[in-house]
């Protein structure tokens, strides 16, 4: 079994920070969806608040607008507007579980992209790893209760919630990979690609929320959070700035460390740290069955971040050599 780097340590740190906040972004959206604001609404403050923190790097980095055009746009499109759109698209027409379920298909699209359009080897850990937190997360979401009658469109905007995710990674992973280029206009600061992501994120998703009639008093109010009443402002700032800034920030820096594979697998923990939270602050108390489902997506997720990077795998077949076999065979 291969030797952990401080590098690959790290990165999973960074990965599991980033899907904890990302994580607690659900019990501090339900409460203020019940206050008043629509869903895009929401969406909207989160994005746009996350972008107003980050604007200073943003600025800073601007030539990157001139470098790195389309790189941005991608991010902000794919990584950050589509994935949570689609999402509340879906919840509004097949129940929350399915379309938790079809976005968190995400990780084990990434595999089959990178394996049969990148062309890259898969470890068998990584492949592994997404299966069982898939079966995970079937569980955890209880996916056997609304299976009936599902609505094709809210099935496809799940999926698209999906296929976006994916981008998420690879654009993260392709940034990642520049910060070595030797040309400095090709380096991409991960602060500034997600400031630059949730940027366009905001402006795309501006026509849907129409933030000039969200009801601002509700952010002056209270919300209603399980039994307690919490000021709506302390809920919306903890959504922007540790559910999209902290979350974005961690994430992305995350994928270029672990690989795209391994980082999001272990991305499925968000959904465990979710469904925990709401368990303790919202009262939604977890079934045996999602008991079990929570231990399998922690299994996987360890399983996944346990197998090399892609750049590792791409050299599967120099390592067979006689001299590094014997002491890398049991990491593949």
């Amino acid at each position: 079994m291969h030797t952990r780097t401080p590098r690959s340590s790290l990165g999973l740190t960074l990965a599991l920070v980033s899907a904890f906040a990302f994580g607690g972004s659900g019990v501090a959206a339900k409460p203020l969806i019940e206050a008043g604001l629509s869903p895009q609404q929401v969406v909207w403050v989160r994005m746009a608040g996350a972008a107003a923190v980050l604007l200073p790097v943003t600025v800073r980095h601007r030539r990157l607008l001139r470098t790195q055009p389309w790189l941005l746009v991608g991010f902000g499109l794919l990584g950050v507007a589509l994935v949570q759109v689609s999402y509340f698209f879906a919840i509004s027409r097949v129940p929350v579980a399915i379309a938790m379920l079809l976005e968190y298909l995400g990780p084990t699209l990434l595999l089959g992209y990178l394996r049969f359009v990148q062309r890259r080897p898969i470890t068998r850990s990584a492949a592994l790893g997404a299966l069982t937190a898939t079966l995970g997360l079937a569980l955890v979401v209880e996916v056997w209760t609304g299976l009936g009658g599902l609505d094709p469109v809210g099935v496809l905007f799940g999926l698209g919630a999906a296929v976006s995710q994916v981008g998420y990674f690879v654009i993260s992973e392709k940034a990642g990979r520049s910060a070595a280029s030797a040309d400095p206009a090709q380096r991409i600061d991960p602060v500034a690609l997600s400031g630059f992501g949730l940027l366009i994120g905001a402006l795309v998703v501006t026509p849907l929320a129409q933030p000039w009639s969200l009801p601002w008093h509700v952010l002056g109010g209270e919300a209603t959070m399980g039994s307690r009443h919490v000021p709506a402002f302390v809920l919306a700032l903890w959504m922007v700035l540790v559910s999209t800034v902290l979350a974005y920030l961690t994430g992305v820096a995350s994928v270029s460390r672990l690989s795209a594979p391994v980082a999001s697998v272990v991305a499925f923990l968000e959904a465990i740290w979710a469904t925990v939270l709401s368990w303790f602050l919202l009262g939604e108390h977890l079934a045996a069955p999602q008991l079990v489902g929570g231990a399998l997506v922690l299994v996987g997720a360890f399983v996944a971040q346990t197998s090399r990077p892609a750049e590792s795998a791409t050299l599967i077949a120099a390592e067979s050599a006689p001299a590094r076999e014997v002491g890398q065979a049991a990491s593949r």
